[in-house]
């Protein structure tokens, strides 16, 4: 077996700077790959958490879950549908007790097999309260997850395992749910279920330098705020195997630079095409330039945990600044149509038998400036006479809507910065001032979609201590609405019911719609079949290098 090198990759990288045919072909496994082998760069940026499956729910993070694992189900790149991976069947006779049997011969990088206790490990680790892992509650429908994760602050678990979880051999564990739950296994493709190998428990703390897992690449190394190389398994034995060698994720904070890179054919796949640069992206890139529907929406998330905000009194200030933002306009003048001003909670790409319905925001997203200031003076008016919109800017282009946002908020009051942004430079220190709750006005909370159902715009976001409940929204009848949903004997029942919980969004206003984000990237001359998945992810073992 040979090993892809340093070496391997250096050369690589030149051939890049001078736009050579070609790149090697070390498949990684000592094999020739030919015919598209090679590796090739993209746009990347530095991940919020270490690489842990249920410690990652952010999209940096995430993209290099999808490379180097593998769960029970996975989702299709061309159109998300759910289908079997490792799983050869999960079967259930009354949707609450499960039996899961896995397929033969899959393996982790360092030669290990998948076998039951892989994945029932890796979900007992998960939701675990002492793990701080922030997708514990994905765990949440397991029996026995209230011993191992109690709500009550301070508390310690009065269990270290799900109950629910029992391996019967090798290759099947069964799994019992505290209630009902028939699109359970549609919600497994999501990494926080990945398996863990031995070593991820034997020695973390190296795993966490050079995480080991079950997918078509493995990390060759990772250096923080510069790039992460990652290399095919030739052994993977999955159908999506890589066409490729290798990819090295690159590391930029400022997209105009990744977009220079990207013109100058030293960076091969940006998928964070600056809003600046869209029209020449067009014109420049021609049928290297993709833009297509994704299931992404952007929201503007109150701090509802902040008295100034939260509150049923505080209603009308919150449906005042939605009303006050004119997202046609901003849409149009500063995403070129890249992005559809939203009208609900979920995204166009899950089609209304997932549950997108364009009628659920109604009048709160409705652009009405004289209302909207009607609404603020009505609610006794800004907090301190002040709103302070925060996100990242280092991805997204958010610094422009930022600033949209605030002009269409300072017009409607006609007071100038009345609304001021609070630009933080990166993503990680972004989601960490989010999780931390130091933010005291409205901010940022995009969504891109784990599974295409609604259940995973609703539940992960708005239920009572979620995982990414940021705003720290909290309506009893919503979480009853959205456990009848979870219980229903149909994926049509369960939609109608998640609906209902979210018409609750639109009254209680814990977040507002902004836009509907498409899927946005180009590529260099030097790879081909590059494509977007609906969760707008480079599909990246499918690409071919000339």
């Amino acid at each position: 077996m040979r090993r892809a090198t340093r070496a391997s990759w250096t050369a690589c990288v030149v051939c890049a700077a001078l736009a050579a045919t070609g790149c090697g072909s070390d498949s990684g496994d000592g094999s020739s790959s030919g015919g598209g082998g090679g590796t090739f760069t993209a746009q990347w940026g530095d991940p919020q958490n270490p690489l842990e499956p249920a410690n990652t729910n952010e999209v940096q993070g995430g993209k290099v879950l999808k490379l180097i694992t593998r769960g029970l189900v996975i989702y299709d790149p061309k159109t998300a549908e759910p289908k079997n991976m490792l799983a050869q069947s999960i079967k259930s006779d009354d949707q609450k007790n499960w039996t899961v049997k896995l397929k033969k011969g899959f393996r982790f990088s360092n030669g290990e097999p998948v076998t039951a206790d892989s994945f029932v490990d890796a979900w007992n680790y998960a939701a675990n309260i002492k793990n701080r892992q922030v997708n514990a509650t994905f765990f949440r429908y397991i029996d026995g997850y209230d011993k191992v994760h109690p709500t009550a602050e301070g508390s310690e678990p009065s269990a270290q395992k799900l109950s629910g979880l029992k391996v019967v051999n090798d290759r099947t564990f069964t799994v019992k749910l505290s209630q009902e739950f028939s699109i359970w296994p549609e919600t497994l493709g999501y990494p926080a279920f990945a398996p863990l190998p031995k070593a991820f428990f034997d020695n973390h703390d190296a795993w966490l330098d050079k995480p080991i897992g079950n997918g078509p690449y493995k990390i060759e190394s990772f250096s923080r705020g510069t790039s992460m190389k990652l290399v095919k398994d030739g052994k993977y034995k999955g159908d999506d195997a890589a066409k490729n060698d290798g990819v090295e994720l690159k590391v930029y904070t400022d997209q105009n630079t990744a977009f220079t890179d990207l013109q100058a054919g030293n960076l091969d796949i940006s998928d964070e095409l600056p809003a600046g640069q869209l029209a020449n992206a067009r014109n420049d890139l021609g049928d290297r330039f993709i833009n297509q529907k994704a299931g992404i929406i952007q929201t503007l998330a109150f701090p509802l945990y902040d008295d100034a905000w939260g509150g049923a009194d505080n209603v009308d200030l919150r449906r005042g600044i939605s009303k006050a933002i004119d997202r046609d306009q901003i849409t149009k003048q500063i995403y070129d149509n890249t992005r559809i001003p939203a009208k609900d909670w979920t995204s166009p790409v899950i089609g209304a038998k997932g549950g997108f319905d364009d009628t659920i925001c109604g009048d709160l997203c409705t652009f009405d400036p004289k209302q909207a200031k009607k609404l603020i003076d009505g609610a006794g008016g800004l907090p301190g006479g002040k709103v302070t919109i925060s996100s990242n800017v280092d991805t997204g282009s958010h610094r422009e809507w930022m600033d949209a946002v605030c002009n269409s908020i300072n017009k409607a009051l006609g007071k100038e910065n009345a609304c001021v942004v609070n630009p933080i430079g990166t993503f990680a220190d972004f989601r960490t001032q989010v999780v931390d709750r130091s933010f005291k006005g409205p901010f940022r909370a995009g969504w891109q979609m784990d599974y295409p159902l609604i259940e995973n715009f609703l539940s992960p976001t708005y239920v009572t201590g979620a995982s990414s409940n940021d705003g720290e929204y909290s309506n009893k009848k919503f979480d009853r609405l959205i456990n009848q949903a979870n219980a229903a004997e149909s994926t049509a029942a369960a939609v109608k019911k998640y609906k209902e919980a979210e018409r609750l969004l639109a009254k209680d206003v814990p977040s507002i719609p902004l836009w509907y984000q498409n899927g946005i990237a180009g590529h260099s001359d030097r790879v081909t079949d590059v494509t977007l998945d609906p969760f707008s992810v480079p599909n990246y073992p499918d690409v071919k290098v000339k």
